[in-house]
């Protein structure tokens, strides 16, 4: 089984418009996110889907430089862009990461690659329901799902979002979800906003130099030590895969 992870990048984001270059403890947020990708045992490839507007040249050169493959595509069909992507790279197997989460864990994305890997499931996910940090997001699925949904999903939000097709079919795909042990959905570590980048570029200057490969544990005892750096996007809402008309949010 060939894994691919495929994540989307864009500099459009309305909130925080070129957010994925902004950066990290001195060097942007994309590559961090890549070093800790390259840190997944389970992957077999790491691919970036941008888009082919030339606002997103930017982030092909940082995939050169970073030695990762840029594929591009459609700025606002994300779908048909990993549908696209997934069949140029012989994926079976689709980790979709959002470039707005360079916190990921490598050892969670292991976690939900292996209970894919169990067999019996079509698409794993760690977030139905979230009980993860926001910002902790995996899903992986079938390349065959995947490349059913973009023949057939016709609804904005499936075509932008990627994934609402599958699993908003639970009689057509095998679904399953990781849990975590406790609830950890009260945190949000995604970037979309300033506050959001705010607290997670405290986070990697208090970590990256200590403890370069940091885990999850490794921000939970970092936000135990600094309680007030959670007050600092507490209030921001996290916006649903169904508000994709009124928010272009998603990378």
């Amino acid at each position: 089984m060939k894994t691919i992870i495929i994540v989307q990048a864009r500099t459009t984001s309305t909130r925080l418009p070129g957010k994925v270059l902004l950066p990290l403890a001195g060097e942007p947020m994309l590559a961090r996110l890549v070093q800790r990708l390259r840190r997944v045992q389970r992957a077999d490839a790491i691919v970036i889907a941008t888009t082919t507007n030339a606002t997103d040249d930017a982030i092909a050169a940082l995939c050169n430089t970073l030695g990762v493959p840029c594929h591009r595509g459609s700025e606002h069909d994300v779908l048909s862009r990993y549908a696209d992507a997934a069949r140029l790279h012989g994926a079976d197997a689709v980790v979709r990461i959002t470039s707005d989460c360079p916190l990921i864990d490598p050892a969670l994305i292991d976690q939900v690659i292996a209970t894919y890997a169990e067999g019996g499931s079509d698409y794993v996910s760690n977030m139905l329901p979230p009980t993860w940090p926001y910002g902790m997001a995996v899903e992986v699925f079938s390349a065959a799902a995947l490349a059913q949904a973009h023949a057939e999903a016709s609804q904005p939000a499936e075509r932008e979002h990627v994934t609402p097709f599958i699993y908003g079919h639970p009689e057509r795909y095998r679904l399953r979800n990781l849990a975590s042990p406790v609830d950890l959905s009260q945190h949000r570590w995604t970037v979309d906003t300033p506050e959001d980048y705010e607290l997670v570029r405290r986070l990697f200057e208090a970590l990256v130099n200590t403890h370069p490969d940091f885990t999850q544990a490794h921000i939970l005892a970092v936000l135990d030590a600094h309680p007030d750096w959670i007050a600092l996007n507490q209030h921001i809402r996290q916006k649903s895969a169904t508000e994709t008309q009124t928010s272009k949010e998603n990378p």
